[in-house]
């Protein structure tokens, strides 16, 4: 954020609470510190008829395949996103099965909550999306980054312990 949403006035950096913030230039007419606390995202592990789903964004490379993830929409629930993405990304109509966890997602401001979604129906995948992989749990390779972290921890409930595997240095 470069401009104060409030005035218009150029954005400062200044240190309050031990941490360098966006501050408007005018506290005293303004006053308005930009937080940029971490953007909430939901994230869904798959399961469609005894496989996980894995799917590739139009936007990434190749090789890149990860979990159903999308933005948290206001006044929507951390279940309800899941679902909708799920429904959205896929066309698939699912099911909470469990929370997996909360996961960190620093590169990106994010955090992350993630499910195990059990979804049925036929997959159609959206336009943000332009391929998918089908794996048995135990095929896939835990990443060390963002929903990596949910994959890995979800095997390890289910007796598997998977090498991590970096997707983005391949």
């Amino acid at each position: 954020m470069k401009f104060c949403p409030q005035c218009g006035k150029e954005l400062v950096y200044k240190i309050k609470d031990g941490r360098d913030r966006h501050f408007c230039p005018d506290e005293s007419e303004c006053g308005y510190v930009h937080w940029n606390n971490p953007i909430p995202v939901v994230a869904a592990i798959v399961e469609h008829e005894g496989d996980i789903i894995l799917a590739r964004n139009a936007a990434w490379p190749a090789t890149w395949y990860a979990l159903i993830t999308g933005f948290l929409e206001s006044g929507e629930t951390p279940a309800g996103g899941i679902i909708r993405e799920v429904k959205e990304e896929l066309n698939l109509d699912g099911e909470i099965v469990e929370l997996v966890g909360l996961y960190e997602f620093h590169r990106m401001n994010q955090l992350i909550i993630t499910y195990h979604v059990k979804a049925t129906g036929t997959i159609e995948l959206s336009e943000e999306l332009v391929d998918y992989k089908r794996l048995k749990p135990e095929e896939i390779k835990p990443w060390p980054a963002g929903t990596g972290r949910a994959v890995q921890d979800w095997q390890a409930k289910r007796g598997i312990f998977n090498e991590m595997f970096d997707f983005t240095k391949s």
